[in-house]
Parts: structure tokens; C-alpha cells; sequence
């Protein structure tokens, strides 16, 4: 029997976003699936439409989603995850529902303390209204290149934005920002776990939303315990790395570190 993998997207980004990931791990022998979070369209467009059914949902709303998902399956899966998808890689890893996670360009997990200038501008669209915590926001064109496509051409990120965008529950970026002034976040990831599987921590080095320091800052969160958890660079990537046209080296680079770890 093949193993799952689910894939996770993050904030403004559709689960279809990993349609090629989900082809070359079927071609690996892999049995994947990117399930969207709760109140994501089937489509982008429809995604699109419907803004309010997106809105609200907070982590741990994503997290019990997939959880559900999870127990559905005959084992525990990979998991993948992008930015906010990659936080919640790594709680469902924390809470030994993953065989492994890969968390690429993860969103900031409770005890990380960098904020840097490039990752408050990046959600700034959400922050600049506090009643955006019980919507849902999108992003303009300008303000998704700043995010996500500035280390690819002005076209290329104006067709990835075209493409894959949609809204995003601010929500979640809230409890993010509250982390480590609340004993009970939902950003708290059980990172003391010594019988969890292996983990990835994935970065890239001109990423504006989650900048390498907050992923440094993270691998420090996992110093006390002896479960594998390890860290690749890219050094010329940004926010979008899994949608560009580089996505194919990061899922290379994924592949083989699974294959390390007899997974």
C-alpha cells in the first residue's frame, strides 16, 4: 500500500497550488492528496466567490479539520506544509498524527520571537483592521509580489497571483501575533516530543514572509528534544517557491530527504 502524503496550503493560496507536487509524488509511488482548509472552494474561482465561507476559521479549526482527515486514513501520512500549512505540519506532527512532516517557509509557531520589518509588511493588509480577524482578506497584485513573488519576474508573479490566489481568514494571523503573550495559543507546537517522526524545516533566503531567521528561530524550538529535525536552505527563494517555476527543486529536495528517512 502506498503511503499518504497530505499536502497543506497556507494563507492565500488555493489547495489546487500543489497539483504538480501532488503528480510527481503519485510518479514516486506515493498515494498524495491536498485537502483544502475548512470553507475553501473546490476552485479557485469559487474560493473567490464565497470569501465568507472562509472567514473565522482560526488554527485550530485547521487543525481538527485535518485531523478528521487523518483518522480516515489506514495510516498516519506525510506531511507537507506551506507557510501556515507548514505550522500545522507541524502541530499534527507534534500530536504524533504525521509520520513525518515538511514545513517549507513555515509561519512562526508560539516561543519564535523574530518579527522582522519584511514579514509585518507582508501581513499588513490584515493588520492595518483589527476587525479583520473575523474576515476573510485578499491580497492586491502589488501586495502578493511583495509576498510571495519577489524573487521571481513581475510577470511570473502577477500569473501566479492570477492563478492561485484567493482570501484568506485573518484569523489566523492574529493568534500568531498574540503567541507568546497566551499560555493557551493555538500556535503552541508540542515541540518537546521525543517519539515524533522526522521533520524538515524548509527556507527561503529572500523570503519577505516568513524570513529564514523566524525558520532558525523555529529549529531552535525543537533543541530539546532527540527526534529528528532537520533544515534546508534555499538561498535565492522567496514565499513562493512551491508554485514557481523553481517548485520542482523543492519537491526534489523533499523526495530525497524522505528517501533518507526510509519513508
Amino acid at each position: 500500500m502506498s503511503t499518504p502524503v497530505i499536502f497543506i496550503h497556507g494563507l492565500w493560496l488555493h489547495a489546487s497550488s500543489w497539483t504538480p507536487w501532488i503528480d510527481l509524488f503519485q510518479e514516486a509511488g506515493y498515494a498524495p492528496s491536498a485537502p483544502g482548509w475548512p470553507g475553501d472552494g473546490a476552485t479557485v474561482e469559487e474560493s473567490r466567490a464565497n470569501p465568507e465561507a472562509i472567514a473565522r476559521h482560526g488554527i485550530d479549526d485547521v487543525v481538527e479539520h485535518y485531523t478528521k482527515i487523518i483518522n480516515g486514513l489506514p495510516e498516519r501520512p506525510i506531511l507537507i506544509g506551506h507557510s501556515f500549512g507548514g505550522m500545522i505540519a507541524q502541530k499534527l506532527l507534534g500530536l504524533d498524527l504525521g509520520a513525518a512532516a515538511v514545513a517549507i517557509d513555515a509561519a512562526q509557531i508560539k516561543g519564535v520571537l523574530p518579527v522582522p520589518l519584511t514579514a509585518l509588511r507582508s501581513a499588513l493588509p490584515v493588520f492595518r483592521n483589527p476587525a479583520n480577524r473575523n474576515r476573510a482578506v485578499s491580497l492586491t497584485e502589488e501586495q502578493f509580489r511583495y509576498a510571495f513573488g519577489n524573487a521571481v519576474s513581475e510577470q511570473e508573479s502577477g500569473e501566479l497571483y492570477r492563478r492561485w490566489s484567493i482570501p484568506a481568514p485573518g484569523k489566523p494571523l492574529f493568534e500568531a501575533a498574540t503567541a507568546n503573550f497566551d499560555p493557551h495559543s493555538p500556535a503552541k507546537v508540542a515541540t518537546g516530543n521525543e517519539g515524533r517522526g522526522p521533520l524538515l524545516l524548509i527556507t527561503g533566503g529572500r523570503d519577505h514572509t516568513v524570513p529564514e531567521a523566524v525558520t532558525l528561530a523555529t529549529l531552535k524550538q525543537y533543541r530539546h528534544s532527540a527526534a529528528v529535525t532537520d533544515f534546508h536552505e534555499f538561498p535565492d527563494r522567496a514565499h513562493s517557491l512551491t508554485i514557481d517555476g523553481g517548485w520542482r527543486e523543492v519537491a526534489e529536495v523533499t523526495l530525497a530527504w524522505l528517501a533518507r528517512q526510509s519513508l
